[in-house]
């Protein structure tokens, strides 16, 4: 790891955990005697969290830390610092009412505008888990799961969606990081992903909107019962 992404790491950790409230002012120099890293180093690092929209600079001042509510909160580096604080729990909450509110649209949207390959991919893919899951290959099986609900946002057509999905993604990475999935792949989930795909390339969109709430709203359960154990 460069010292860039290092301190890039510390600081977005730091920044997530709340170990720097909002209205925190924070100095060029000081972080960068604290992390014994140079200026240039540390001038890119904070340009990373102003892109963010974490820190905003002010001449003759430093750094000011702003809300959560105002950070970049699709961004999935961000994503990632806040999943691995300790406000994971309601982070993956949180995560999962967006899915929930958009992600059965995007389902519906893709049974009536997906292509002809788009349909034969997802079914492909949803085989694919189910071969992966019999075979007990776990990031295999993730990978193909963050790979299907990344074409269903893509074959809805709609490009806002396909940001959205971005969150999807790193909910599934996160969840593998955090090993938030069960030890028998082969579950009702695994079904539920066939027959989405089956109602996307059927063009069923009533169907492929109400599967994919099962699975949006199982995942969260799922995920809920595993943080308790």
């Amino acid at each position: 790891m460069t010292l860039h992404a290092h301190l890039l790491d510390s600081l977005g950790l730091a920044l997530t955990s709340g170990r720097y409230p909002p209205g925190t002012i924070l100095r060029l120099d000081e972080l960068t005697s604290q992390y014994g890293v140079s200026r240039t180093v540390g001038r890119e690092a904070v340009r990373v969290l102003e892109a963010l929209r974490m820190v905003r600079s002010r001449p003759k001042i430093g750094l000011i830390v702003l809300p959560v509510a105002e950070w970049n909160l699709f961004d999935p580096q961000l994503i990632r610092w806040r999943l691995a604080g300790t406000d994971r729990r309601e982070l993956l909450g949180q995560m999962s009412q967006l899915r929930a509110a958009v992600e059965p649209v995007a389902a519906g949207l893709a049974a009536t505008k997906a292509s002809a390959e788009q349909r034969g991919e997802l079914l492909r893919l949803a085989g694919k888990m189910r071969q992966q899951a019999i075979a007990g290959d776990p990031l295999a099986f993730i990978e193909a799961d963050i790979e299907f609900h990344r074409l269903v946002f893509l074959a809805s057509g709609n490009d806002l969606f396909v940001q959205v999905g971005e969150v999807t993604t790193e909910v599934l990475h996160g969840r593998a990081e955090l090993q938030l999935f069960p030890p028998n792949l082969q579950n009702a989930a695994l079904d539920w992903h066939l027959l989405e795909a089956d109602a996307i390339a059927g063009g069923d969109a009533a169907e492929a909107e109400r599967v994919s709430r099962c699975i949006v709203l199982d995942s969260a359960a799922e995920v809920d019962r595993l943080l308790e154990t």
